[in-house]
């Protein structure tokens, strides 16, 4: 059961990760806001979408500093200052990230250094014409920066009010629990989510993301719910996708593969059995599993947003949840085979254990001595 999970209205908000911060079970994502990456939404269908979200009750947006050259954080920014959505500002929680290097031959345009973050981050308050942002996303895992630099650069920027909340996009799961005892034994501000690419035909996050998220209490924000489009419903074994600029999956896609249409087969079945669509129901597998938050989407049309708000009211029986499962579960890697086959005969050797697990949150230590 995921924190979305009984939620039948985009308006039912959830509490992110442990804190306070209540946004809605579906994330509007602003990457296809702007042209400027050959395909997306112009401005005036940018503002629209944000305007049937808003009205329709969400209040979490999703952007970064370089989607869309810029221009994303930009048409948020003019939506709220001067736009549609002037004087809402303090009614929506929005987030961006910094990593991304704008800057062609710069070796500090980006990354998670002190100089790039803080660089980065005065960029996006500008472009968003905002003074604070609600949840500053760490993009990539940069190899080249200690995460303690990384950790109190994030702390300074709570510390100065031009940030609300951290987390990380995109890092291995031992990078974030790092990252948060780095905070928790040195008093800096704790991250409190996580943003993962997680869906039907990604869910290799199950074998130590996923699990690492609800032990710490990390929120999860699943981006890519719908594989790119692939489980859009769109497309079929007699319907493949055409390179004509219309859709950002292309013929040549990996995941346009046999078992994938065995998938949207399925997908497509269980999607008639509720009136609803192949998206709807690839949606809420999403939303439905255990420590997913709010789950992003992304819509370059009208269409597309209301078709995907619509997943909030379906409810997926628990046998078509396991049909989906059964057709895209991963490959077990190591430690994880290993383990589950010696557990049950090496440590309880023959006896049945019914235990529970834990979601302890570690306290900060009170001296050098408790530490270790």
């Amino acid at each position: 059961m995921s924190d979305s999970a009984g939620c039948s209205a985009i308006d039912h908000y959830v509490t992110l990760g442990r804190s306070g911060r209540r946004v809605s079970p579906v994330c509007l994502g602003a990457m296809t806001f702007g042209l400027e990456w050959g395909s997306g939404a112009d401005v005036e269908t940018s503002n629209a979408i944000l305007s049937r979200y808003l009205e329709r009750g969400g209040n979490f947006i999703d952007s970064a500093n370089m989607y869309t050259k810029g221009h994303s954080e930009a048409i948020l920014g003019d939506y709220f200052a001067t736009g549609p959505g002037r004087g809402k500002r303090d009614r929506v929680v929005i987030a961006t990230k910094f990593g991304g290097n704008m800057w062609q031959g710069d070796p500090n345009g980006g990354g998670s250094s002190r100089k790039s973050m803080f660089s980065e981050v005065e960029h996006s308050l500008r472009r968003m014409k905002t003074d604070y942002i609600d949840l500053l996303w760490c993009h990539f895992h940069d190899v080249h920066t200690p995460i303690d630099e990384t950790m109190q650069s994030l702390d300074m920027l709570v510390k100065q009010g031009k940030v609300r909340y951290t987390g990380f996009s995109d890092h291995p799961a031992w990078i974030c629990v790092q990252a948060m005892y780095e905070a928790v034994f040195r008093g800096w501000t704790q991250p409190i989510a996580i943003q993962i690419e997680y869906s039907l035909l990604q869910r290799t996050v199950e074998h130590d993301l996923m699990p690492m998220a609800r032990k710490c209490g990390f929120g999860v924000t699943p981006w890519s719910p719908l594989r790119g489009g692939v489980l859009s419903g769109k497309f079929t074994r007699a319907n493949r996708p055409k390179d004509d600029g219309s859709t950002r999956v292309r013929s040549d896609s990996k995941y346009l593969t046999e078992q994938t249409y065995v998938l949207i087969d399925a997908l497509g079945e269980i999607a008639a059995a509720h009136r609803a669509t192949t998206a709807q129901v690839a949606l809420r597998w999403v939303m439905d599993r255990a420590g997913v938050t709010s789950t992003i989407i992304g819509a370059r049309t009208m269409a597309q947003l209301d078709d995907n708000l619509a997943a909030c009211a379906l409810r997926l029986p628990a046998e078509d949840a396991a049909r989906l499962d059964a057709l895209t579960t991963p490959s077990p890697v190591f430690p994880h085979d290993f383990l589950s086959t010696f557990i049950p005969s090496v440590i309880q050797n023959g006896t049945r254990v019914n235990g529970h697990e834990t979601a302890a949150w570690p306290a900060a230590p009170q001296s050098d001595a408790e530490r270790w």
